[in-house]
């Protein structure tokens, strides 16, 4: 197809918004998806993504819409509306020459809109805002379009409002896509250059690549070369979504399709490589993705010993089709051979350990998570930890710094007194606050990271009545006095539950930690003692009563020195397997170390 006649976009928005029934509705008043084959968030295709109502992954799905006489291909990629997906969201830009600014009519602009906003003004993309949910009673566009302007600088005065329930204004849309947003610039004669923007894995077809063609054109029987990995595939079927995969047999430059081509190995498809012919001479390679930054680190350790190869494979076919997902080897005393895996933030996290679970059938014991440090050694140089138990010794180094977030919090004026407190309370740093409009305000403040994934955002969105919003980025890193809390379950020091706080809270949260173990951990057939500890200093004790039988209940009357004898031989025998005896320590044990756990004064 002429590239003028394409058009490549995305929609982009916060959560709940309604970018998903947005692109639904372009497919039913299109007639790309029959009326009998329609339900709700057609692209959401994932079990989590229906259950949670979040979409997770970012999906392509082309469309045809005629236009004056006039029919035009439109590739639209439906994008993530959580912060922890943001770099699905980069990718998907990537891909495109528009985007589709989706605000809530009577919410107005959440962090996440002025977020994705951003990436699109960096991405060049010609941005359309767009007015959703005006069959609400409670809808004030007028004012969400003033908001739009103040806060993103965005021209909304002609922003269109539409209704993507019941489909108002959908049309309209779709007519101002082919108007406003620029055709691809590519051309269908040049050398074949394309970009992979995702890749799934199939059991029966091996991988299936998502490429976006940048220019030339690829066909079936095309011999092509991976840039990236230097390997060679024959491409033998080659198609676009509407949105299931349908075979067109050729793509051309500024098209968004697949092509499959037997590829078993995993490791032979990187996202964000490109595709070319195979001795096709002097071609540059795309500029591809920036690595992402991870800033979660939790270990996931199998409960079998036996699965862990089988842990591997899984988290391999994992980060195929989540390119943002890392992972590594790593061993514990306590839990054996495990993986340590790199996260973009907690949902991400509870993304990846459910599909584990729900794809894959794994069984296995997840760590609390924590965030990368830098440590100053003695000799000046610097070290990146990714985990409490790989922290020094205190004489080895000179300090430690934590990653510091710029935290952008989008609330009702009315709550500006409790998210100030909120934020001082985890050793934030005010830097500004800004208001869209009468009854809605940015505050904008540095937190440290550790403190955002503890319980920043439950405490947010429980002191804003659920209408407070986030968005943060990493500015850089801060020292501070920051010590290793370390946690002895029976006297052995378990490194998968230390963790790295502040000196002024260090007491505070390991009572609050020893305290929620105590009632995590079950009770055993000798006394378990529970200890936190700073150094050699132990800061919180509690203790585990042990599983008493009734020794004496046979006893019937007789002398007093026969009941005491057999109460001491129980004693002789918790003593004897207390020190042989192992603790067992269950899941949920290892997430406590997240909870709320700090007593009220």
């Amino acid at each position: 197809m002429d590239p003028k006649y394409i058009r490549n976009f995305s929609i982009i928005a916060h959560i709940d918004h309604g970018k998903s029934t947005l692109a639904d509705r372009m497919m039913e008043v299109t007639g790309t998806v029959k009326q009998r084959d329609m339900k709700a968030q057609l692209l959401d295709d994932m079990e989590l993504e229906r259950e949670r109502g979040i979409t997770i992954k970012a999906r392509a799905v082309t469309i045809f819409h005629e236009k004056d006489g006039e029919r035009y291909m439109l590739n639209l990629i439906d994008t993530p509306g959580h912060v922890d997906f943001n770099y699905e969201v980069e990718k998907s830009l990537q891909a495109c020459e528009g985007a589709l600014l989706l605000v809530d009519a009577s919410q107005g602009v959440e962090a996440q809109t002025v977020a994705n906003a951003y990436l699109a003004i960096e991405a060049n993309l010609e941005i359309l805002p767009i007015l959703n949910k005006l069959d609400l009673q409670h809808a004030r566009p007028d004012e969400i379009a003033e908001e739009i302007e103040n806060s993103i600088g965005v021209d909304a005065t002609e922003a269109l409002r539409v209704s993507a329930k019941s489909g108002l204004g959908v049309k309209e849309v779709l007519d101002q896509i082919v108007d406003k947003i620029p055709a691809p610039s590519g051309d269908t004669a040049d050398p074949l250059r394309a970009l992979v923007i995702d890749a799934v894995y199939d059991e029966f077809r091996g991988i299936i690549v998502y490429l976006r063609l940048v220019d030339g054109t690829i066909k079936e029987r095309d011999t092509v070369y991976m840039m990236g990995t230097d390997k060679v595939f024959e491409a033998i079927e080659i198609g676009r979504f509407t949105p299931k995969m349908e075979r067109t047999k050729i793509l051309t430059a500024g098209e968004v399709g697949y092509f499959i081509s037997n590829i078993k190995s995993l490791g032979d498809v990187r996202i964000g490589d490109t595709v070319s012919l195979h001795k096709a001479k002097d071609i540059e390679m795309l500029p591809g993705y920036a690595p992402p930054l991870h800033m979660v680190y939790a270990d996931f350790y199998p409960t079998a010993s036996g699965d862990f190869e089988g842990l591997r494979d899984a988290l391999t076919t994992l980060t195929l089709s989540d390119s943002s997902l890392d992972f590594e080897p790593v061993t514990s005393d306590a839990l054996g051979f495990g993986f340590r895996c790199g996260f973009l933030g907690l949902l991400h996290m509870e993304i990846v350990q459910q599909r584990l679970e729900r794809e894959h059938d794994m069984d296995m014991i997840q760590t609390a998570p924590t965030v990368t440090y830098k440590v100053r050694m003695k000799d000046g140089e610097m070290v990146t930890i990714h985990s409490p138990g790989a922290l020094p010794e205190p004489d080895k180094f000179d300090e430690l710094l934590e990653p510091i977030a710029r935290v952008s919090m989008m609330v009702p004026t009315e709550y500006i007194g409790v998210v100030m407190q909120i934020s001082v309370e985890h050793r934030g740093s005010y830097i500004r606050q800004e208001f869209l409009s009468q009854n809605r305000v940015q505050i904008v403040f540095d937190v440290p990271m550790a403190e955002l994934i503890y319980d920043f955002y439950d405490k947010l969105k429980s002191g804003t009545k659920g209408y407070g919003t986030l968005n943060y980025d990493i500015t850089g890193y801060r020292a501070d006095n920051l010590v290793k809390l370390r946690v002895l379950v029976n006297g052995n020091d378990v490194d998968a539950l230390s963790s790295i706080v502040h000196f002024d809270v260090a007491e505070r949260r390991g009572r609050g930690i020893i305290s929620r173990l105590r009632k995590d951990i079950p009770r055993h057939q000798f006394e378990v003692p529970l200890q936190a500890a700073i150094g050699s200093r132990i800061i919180a004790r509690e203790t585990i009563r042990a599983m008493r039988k009734d020794v004496t209940a046979k006893c019937y009357g007789g002398d007093i020195t026969r009941k005491r004898k057999l109460l001491e031989k129980q004693k002789k025998g918790k003593r004897r397997m207390r020190s042989i005896g192992n603790v067992e320590i269950p899941q949920k044990a290892f997430l406590s170390v997240l909870g709320e756990g700090e007593k009220k004064k």
